[in-house]
């Protein structure tokens, strides 16, 4: 049996397990691209296989379809990305990953702060209020600590 070298949308989703509505928002924002057949149906390349791959592993890291699809747009269309292509996609990411990871261990870190203190200060908590931000326009007094 003879396999096409162009796959339905239906053939892709199942290829790929991602929904064909999400290969269609794929398509729509320029992270994937098919041809049409004379009924004006989709058909996408195999490549387009590897390439759906390497977005769903983006966004599970947590990297946004705005910073995947410029990550893309340095691909060459036409040929699924290979690990050269993963590997340098991935160097570009590990700043933005590691700045999100900076961030989150700073909010858990002042969330486990927080955690039985009870001081209930949406004006100096460090999770309502980063940095001290109300302290000027408050005079550094917390509301519920003058009406105690």
């Amino acid at each position: 049996m003879k396999t096409s070298p162009v796959l339905t949308i239906g053939e892709m989703s199942e290829r790929t397990g991602v929904a064909t509505s999400a290969l269609r928002f794929y398509e729509s924002i320029g992270l994937i691209m098919s041809e049409r057949s004379a009924g004006n149906q989709r058909r996408f390349q195999r490549s387009v296989v590897r390439r759906v791959a390497v977005i769903k592993a983006a966004q599970r890291a947590g990297i946004s379809l705005e910073s995947i699809g410029e990550a893309l747009g340095g691909l060459p269309t036409g040929r699924a990305p290979n690990r050269r292509d993963w590997e340098q996609l991935s160097r570009a990411w590990e700043s933005e990953l590691e700045a999100r990871i900076a961030r989150l261990t700073k909010i858990r870190d002042d969330l486990s702060g927080c955690i039985g203190c009870g001081c209930l200060s949406i004006d100096s908590c460090a999770l309502f209020n980063p940095g001290d931000e109300l302290a000027e326009t408050l005079g550094g007094t917390n509301k519920l600590e003058a009406a105690g």
